[in-house]
């Protein structure tokens, strides 16, 4: 987290306890014109003091990013002159693809005129927090705090789709065999209970099975969908008879 010269000892404080609550381990601050140490800030960060202590300072800018891998910049301006803006998904998720072990860094603004063009330009992506039109303008912790929750939204996202990829490739693949006689299987009973007809059966169950090999359907769904096709044939029968 890197903040341009912040004014506020309460908002410097509040900063730190959202990075705090997100899981962000460094603060660094450029030319700040309140001091991390105050009483104010310190009774603001609750469990983040401990950023404040260690809150790293800088002259400029570039010298706080300078061992940063990949930089995102917020800003509050709609008329930004020629910055490209990124909507914070698209940004946020670049931000997270990183596969290095260097730092990132999200940079924020002065409270009251935000970050120059030139300071913008330092980064690689650059996002501005959507707000009604009739007062765009934003508390600096507010923002944060906004930023850092969408952030760490993302990580979530991004570790579920993980979790969720390497499970299922753990899982052995339905083998062309075991989807075929489940389909034959499926087929029978379609017919069976008139939801298929003989001269349509044959389209509509190759739009199944496309389906089913889009979703790369294992062997134990296979088998549970087996399951499911004998059971409701051995019910139709029971009643029956």
């Amino acid at each position: 987290m890197i903040l341009v010269e912040p004014a506020g000892a309460l908002n410097l404080g509040s900063v730190a306890r959202l990075c705090a609550n997100f899981e962000v381990n460094e603060l660094r601050l450029v030319e700040p014109k309140c001091n991390p140490s105050d009483k104010d800030a310190k009774q603001m960060a609750v469990k983040g003091s401990h950023l404040l202590e260690k809150a790293q300072l800088f002259p400029s800018l570039l010298d706080a990013i300078a061992d940063c891998e990949k930089v995102i910049a917020t800003c509050g301006r709609i008329e930004h002159g020629a910055i490209p803006l990124h909507s914070s998904k698209e940004a946020l998720t670049w931000l997270l693809k990183t596969s290095e072990e260097g730092p990132i860094g999200l940079v924020f603004g002065r409270e009251d005129r935000g970050l120059s063009n030139n300071e913008l330009q330092l980064a690689q992506k650059v996002i501005s927090i959507e707000t009604a039109e009739n007062y765009p303008s934003l508390n600096l912790s507010h923002a944060v705090g906004i930023v850092l929750h969408e952030l760490h939204r993302f990580k979530q996202e991004k570790k579920m789709i993980s979790e969720i990829s390497n499970k299922s490739q753990t899982l052995p693949a339905a083998n062309p065999v075991q989807l075929n006689d489940f389909l034959n299987d499926a087929q029978d009973l379609l017919l069976e209970v008139g939801f298929l007809l003989e001269h349509t059966s044959k389209a509509r169950m190759s739009k199944i099975r496309a389906m089913l090999q889009r979703a790369e359907i294992r062997t134990e769904e296979v088998s549970l969908l087996r399951g499911i096709v004998r059971q409701i044939r051995w019910a139709i029968r029971s009643r029956d008879t």
